[in-house]
């Protein structure tokens, strides 16, 4: 069936055109807007003349099987832009983007575009008519009439611009058939058992508090202590790595980032500035231009050279309060930043050690199925593109020195260099973008940066910037997602509870407590006046690896009855056996 289609992009957006014709039969006087494809389904902004409730949904997705079972045609026409204005007369937003289309600058899904005027060009079905590219399938009967389904409607300003109409977006799914529909809909479930802002407040891990402002974190203590456990690791790793641990400040003057081309490039997602004794401050968007002032702060030699610099470094960034999104969106966040600066000829050598390096990390949390991506120059990008491709060489051949499959992203590369991401899949198989590798010969020359080459003459040194967990906000997310909250022992803010079957048993507990805590566990005892099962299911919600049960028997032997957090019982055993297991499952990284 999926033979005449590029991947499952044309069904998707085939789908959104029959949903688009099912809401404006329901809805007559409702405006369309934009209908793209997305990942794993799609959705279609409208203008409608009331919200939309779950019962609507239910009659759309009706009409949209008569439709499909009506196999009407998809049909390619290419118009003027007097005849697309004439075609969308009473659609305001289609008559915007035609203006866009006509002039060039946009493309029908407001994307810029080259600046070339492209073609104007619309597809029908039935009596429906959308201003589009494309590609539809053949015709509406390959959309299986029980392999999609619409999911929820969420509010979206036009054009993500919140000056402007708020409009109903509805999100659906479809696929080739109703068995990979379902499958996906039994992800989704599990998704949302793993939803990482449930799963935060119900293990008290962190909050986002709408009066201290929309997109910025607080660590609450257990969610403090696992990323202190992260950052720990990640330090030590850098040092055995040969990196230098460095800090900056939050704010920098503005010629900083006029030097970098953040304010040309960036500013839209840089907060105001701010005026300190007349001159202009920024609150950093990155750490670059901090590690680069770094570097220039003396003469460099190229004996000094590599010089590895990494940073837990809090930046900044002004995200529209529509794609804020938990810990996966925010607008003050941390990232684990290193920058590499080198000599041409040590280019390669240092992208392979950051290759080897970030994937050694990140299987040390886990993961260990990996997408890596080729990113190339985008439209809007500095620096001559001879340099460009020299760069992107550079990249291909590191990963292919390491037998790493990856695909190219035409475009997708950062505006001063092409780069490296490495997308991780998580235990559900979803993909999350991760590393990034990014190399850059842009800002060695706008801040001047040199190094006295064997010759003694000053040479300009490479630099290569790298994110390995992008953010601790996001990693943590997604951490807290791959494991269901249920983190491996050496990251589990607290790795054992004993739990006193009645009050006699207590002192036994706390001298249990003090022996796992000089071998380094983190403890907790549960005294509280509750039946064992209670307290061992509540043990269980809060997710903690091991649960000690302490009775008479275990008193009277000097033993701990132990449970996993996944009911397995393991019966009584040594403290001292306890701990030797607790220290191997801590050492090796591995869960309960």
């Amino acid at each position: 069936m999926m033979k005449e289609q590029n991947g499952l992009d044309p069904l998707r957006h085939s789908t959104a055109h029959v949903m688009a014709q099912a809401v404006l039969e329901a809805f007559p006087e409702g405006k369309i807007a934009i209908g793209p494809p997305i990942d794993d389904g799609f959705y279609y902004d409208f203008d409608l003349p009331r919200p939309l409730t779950p019962e609507d949904l239910e009659k759309i997705e009706a009409r949209m099987r008569e439709i499909v079972k009506g196999r009407h045609p998809f049909q390619y026409r290419e118009v003027s832009a007097d005849e697309a204005r004439a075609l969308f007369a009473d659609q305001p937003y289609k008559l915007e983007l035609i203006a866009d289309l006509a002039a060039g600058d946009k493309d029908e899904y407001g994307e810029q575009t080259s600046g070339e005027p492209p073609v104007i060009s619309i597809y029908t079905h039935d009596d429906f008519v959308d201003l589009c590219r494309g590609p539809h399938l053949s015709d509406t009967g390959k959309i299986r009439p029980n392999a999609f389904k619409l999911l929820s409607v969420a509010g979206a300003y036009w054009r993500g611009d919140e000056n402007r109409p708020m409009l109903q977006r509805i999100y659906g799914t479809v696929w080739p058939d109703k068995k990979a529909l379902k499958a996906y809909l039994r992800r989704l479930e599990e998704a949302e058992k793993r939803d990482h802002r449930r799963l935060g407040k119900e293990l008290d891990l962190f909050s986002i508090q709408p009066e201290l402002g929309s997109g910025l974190v607080l660590w609450h203590p257990k969610g403090g202590l696992v990323r202190s456990l992260a950052e720990d690791f990640s330090r030590q790793e850098h040092l055995r790595a040969g990196y230098d641990l460095v800090y900056s400040p939050h704010i920098g003057r503005a010629w900083l980032w006029e030097t970098s081309g953040h304010l040309d490039f960036y500013r839209e997602n840089m907060y105001a500035p701010l005026d300190i004794e007349g001159q202009e401050y920024f609150l950093k968007p990155m750490n670059c231009p901090f590690h680069i002032m770094m570097y220039k702060s003396r003469r460099r030699s190229y004996r000094e050279l590599p010089m590895r610099m990494a940073e837990f470094g809090t930046v900044y960034r002004y995200e529209r309060s529509g794609v804020l999104h938990g810990l996966m969106r925010v607008r003050g966040f941390t990232q684990d930043d290193a920058h590499i600066f080198c000599r041409p000829d040590q280019v390669e050598e240092e992208i392979q050690k950051v290759l080897d390096f970030s994937l050694h990390i990140l299987r040390a949390f886990g993961f260990h199925d990996f997408d890596i991506y080729l990113s190339t120059r985008p439209e809007k990008a500095v620096g001559e593109p001879e340099r460009w491709d020299q760069a992107t060489e550079a990249l291909r051949r590191a990963i292919e020195s390491r037998d790493l499959p990856y695909e190219v992203k035409e475009g997708d590369g950062a505006f001063y260099g092409p780069k490296i991401d490495i997308d991780i899949k998580d235990a559900i198989g979803r993909a999350w973008q991760c590393t990034t590798i990014q190399f850059d010969f842009n800002l060695p020359e706008r801040f001047d940066l040199s190094f006295v080459g064997p010759d003694g003459q000053p040479q300009q040194p490479y630099m290569v910037h790298r994110a390995l967990f992008g953010s601790m906000e996001r990693f943590f997310g997604i951490l807290i997602e791959h494991y269901a909250g249920a983190f491996p022992v050496w990251l589990a803010p607290v790795q054992a509870i004993l739990i006193p079957i009645a009050d006699r048993h207590l002192d036994f507990a706390a001298k249990v407590a003090e022996q796992l805590q000089e071998a380094g566990l983190r403890v907790e005892i549960d005294e509280r006046q509750e039946r064992m099962n209670a307290k061992i299911r509540d043990a269980q919600m809060q997710k903690i690896p091991y649960m000690l049960i302490i009775g008479d028997r275990e008193v009277e032997n000097e033993q701990v009855a132990v449970r996993l957090r996944s009911g397995k019982n393991l019966g009584a055993q040594s403290v001292d056996d306890f701990v030797a297991k607790a220290q191997e499952a801590i050492a090796e990284k591995t869960a309960a």
